[in-house]
């Protein structure tokens, strides 16, 4: 037994370690660095922890193997790459694997409908400020481009909207002038732009101070929603997986407790966070987020709840349909936009490719040094929007393969676990595992044609949801003593 001086650091690393994943949750749909941080602080609680017990609180996985793999093949085509410096330098975002292992240690039952609810609200909030931020439109739709205006170099056309300059936010044309007269010389800085629907940062460098040379006076209202977050693509991802945590809870109240006041909070968050996806008008992610829903919904209700979820998701799919057509360019609907034509391409030159470095592939990022001499088109450089065909290109085709194997892995022993606590007592537990089941089903979805296992904020939250799905719950009162949750 633990006497009381050594049970007080116990506590306090427990303490700090929720604490830190606490924060983690909050800035999760937000910021990659606040959430990072949150992470250190619950890694160091972590730590306290087990200097205090000597024990790590964590007992052997059946994933664990495939994850060492994983990470050992990816070291390994780190040294083998095109280019060795840039790889090695990408090893770094590996460390993402450590919130499985920190919330499988750290989180208790109680503390996971906590952090669960946390950060569904926070995803909640997101959206809101969403909204907020459509209504109030963003930048300076450009109604003239004079000859030698600056912006020339960024390719800048009537129609277009300048909404950041550098890294502050554009609304007027005074503002525009006044970040131009800040940007140092000779220096290139990023602008950004909505053109057609799709936001697009550009390198631009003054060489002389002069005027910004463009006319305008209207915002913006008609872009792709991304909350605080740096990019829409990694917003929607990360609002599906949470939306699909709390239809899981709502859908798991219902069936055991029918519409209880737990279910019309759930349900209410799970609508709007709904609705934020729509607003990033990605396609791949609504359809993704559809099909998590799908499976969630036929696995968990019966009889006529089946046809209403049934119907309802139609209607999200018509209302994204609706969303698509008046944001993006008018033939994404039909996928037959520009956006769609340079994925194709990119795509179609990297599976070509593949041959070339079929064990070890290409190497992480190796492309971007090499990106037209390889064949790929346009200046812009881009992954392949795919992960199975992106880990294939960086890491080779036996990367590829250990990833389907954890994916499966990972799907096979959630779904099991789900079953078996459909009609357990824990209707909590029940409803994160039906929820973690679906934003994995939409995780792999989505994976298909975006690259979102590369995404660091994204990937966060991934292994923070397999950790809590796949944990082994230390007690507080007993740190020795293990349970499932």
């Amino acid at each position: 037994m633990l006497e009381n001086g050594e049970r007080w650091p116990r506590k306090a690393g427990q303490q700090i370690a929720l604490a830190g994943l606490g924060i983690y949750v909050l800035c999760a749909p937000h910021s990659v660095a606040a959430s990072a941080i949150g992470v250190g602080l619950a890694g160091f609680g972590w730590l306290i922890r087990t200097v205090s017990t000597r024990s790590l609180g964590l007992r052997r996985s059946k994933f664990d193997f495939i994850i060492l793999l994983s990470l050992l093949w990816t070291v390994a085509s780190a040294l083998l790459s095109e280019e060795p410096r840039i790889s090695i330098a990408k090893l770094q975002a590996s460390w993402c694997v450590f919130l499985f292992y920190l919330a499988r240690a750290t989180i208790t039952r109680a503390s996971a409908i906590v952090l669960v609810s946390l950060l569904i609200f926070s995803g909640s909030v997101g959206v809101f400020y969403s909204v907020f931020d459509l209504v109030r439109g963003r930048g300076i739709v450009v109604e003239s481009v004079a000859t030698e205006s600056p912006f020339q170099q960024v390719g800048v056309q009537p129609g277009d909207t300048i909404w950041h300059v550098g890294r502050q936010r554009v609304y007027s044309l005074e503002d525009i002038e006044r970040e131009l007269s800040r940007a140092p010389l000779n220096t290139a800085f990023n602008v950004g732009l909505i053109s057609r629907g799709e936001q697009i940062d550009r390198p631009l460098t003054i060489t002389k101070l002069s005027p910004a040379g463009v006319t305008g006076s209207e915002h913006n209202h008609r872009f792709r929603a991304s909350g605080w977050t740096r990019h829409y693509q990694t917003f929607a991802e990360l609002l599906q997986m949470i939306a699909l945590l709390a239809l899981g809870m709502a859908l798991a109240h219902l069936r055991n407790h029918g519409p209880n006041k737990y279910f019309q909070i759930m349900i209410v968050a799970a609508s709007l966070l709904t609705m934020g996806i729509l607003l990033t008008a990605m396609r791949t992610v609504i359809i993704a987020f559809v099909i998590g829903a799908g499976v969630i919904a036929w696995r968990s209700l019966g009889g006529a709840l089946k046809v209403v979820i049934t119907f309802a998701l139609f209607f999200v799919l018509a209302f994204g349909a609706v969303v698509v057509w008046q944001t993006r360019d008018r033939n994404a609907l039909l996928f037959g936009d520009p956006s769609s034509s340079l994925r194709a391409q990119v795509a179609r030159v990297g599976l070509e490719r593949i041959p070339v470095h079929p064990i070890f592939g290409h190497g992480m990022d190796a492309m971007k040094l090499h990106w037209n001499e390889w064949g790929f088109p346009g200046k812009d450089m881009v992954h392949l929007h795919s992960t199975p065909l992106q880990l294939a290109f960086d890491r080779g085709l036996p990367m590829l393969a250990i990833w389907l194997w954890m994916m499966i892995a990972f799907w096979l022993f959630i779904a099991r676990a789900e079953s078996s606590a459909i009609d357990g007592s824990d209707t909590h537990t029940y409803g994160i595992l039906l929820g973690t089941l679906g934003a994995l089903t939409g995780f792999l979805a989505s994976s298909l044609v975006n690259y979102n296992y590369g995404d660091a904020e994204v990937a966060m939250l991934f292994w923070f949801l397999m950790g809590i799905s796949y944990q082994d719950i230390p007690s507080i009162s007993n740190v020795g003593r293990i349970r499932k949750l």
